[in-house]
């Protein structure tokens, strides 16, 4: 997205994006991970409350820990979060658009780590649909690290360099997401709710008050609902 803007973000422009990514997040985690984390404990015979409730919490719990102890710096702020840090501004921007992309790897990981132990093609068609949201989602969220460190000074290409690795995490912790589930078959109700309330803490934490969609924005209102309608659609039409 930075080779086509020549200068940084309008109020605007952020409201769309960030509230787009906000809108598919909210969805995939409905559709894509508590809907799912629900069946698989009833199919095990067991209430859903405690498993997807208690992962849910965890979830959420793991990038407070996060946002805590990693220092970063998120867009529009002055003073830097997490532990004290001599860091680079621009470093910490990056790693604060890091922490968003946690969750994400770990949910595609999971839904595709799902479809590979049950047969059906609308599982694989559901995780499908789950990558195409996250990979939706990832345009606004590559701007949004992108364009302002093109408005710090970096170059284009330096600053289309970090944006795009900043999202190394998502493969590294779908990954890994993948080997803890596929080692424990019980606990996939857990890890999958875990996922959406980590998703869930950076919809709320991060993306909205990024957005400004507190000062009333009709357009971040509207771009939340496009986003969560779209993911909706891709998962009910494929999935």
């Amino acid at each position: 997205m930075v080779f086509f803007f020549k200068k940084d973000m309008s109020d605007k422009t952020q409201k769309i994006f960030l509230g787009f990514a906000a809108g598919v997040m909210i969805a995939a985690s409905v559709w894509s991970l508590l809907l799912p984390a629900m069946e698989m404990a009833e199919a095990q015979g067991k209430s859903p409350l405690v498993p997807v409730g208690g992962g849910f919490i965890l979830g959420g719990a793991f990038l407070m820990l996060l946002d805590q102890l990693l220092p970063h710096l998120h867009i529009g702020s002055t003073e830097p979060e997490g532990l004290p840090s001599k860091l680079r501004r621009t470093t910490m921007i990056v790693l604060a658009v890091t922490l968003h992309n946690i969750p994400e790897g770990m949910a595609v990981g999971l839904a595709f780590s799902v479809a590979g132990r049950e047969v059906g093609h609308d599982v694989l068609a559901g995780a499908i649909a789950l990558a195409i949201g996250m990979g939706l989602q990832n345009f606004p969220e590559g701007a949004a690290i992108s364009l302002p460190l093109r408005s710090e000074g970096m170059s284009k290409g330096k600053s289309f360099v970090y944006g795009a690795l900043s999202g190394v995490v998502e493969p590294v912790f779908g990954l890994l997401t993948v080997l803890v589930a596929g080692s424990v078959t019980g606990i996939m109700p857990w890890v999958l709710s875990f996922a959406a309330g980590a998703m869930i803490y950076v919809v709320v934490e991060e993306l909205i008050p990024e957005a400004h969609l507190g000062e009333h924005s009709h357009i971040g209102t509207i771009s939340v609902m496009a986003g969560f309608l779209i993911m909706m659609i891709l998962d009910v039409a494929l999935g």
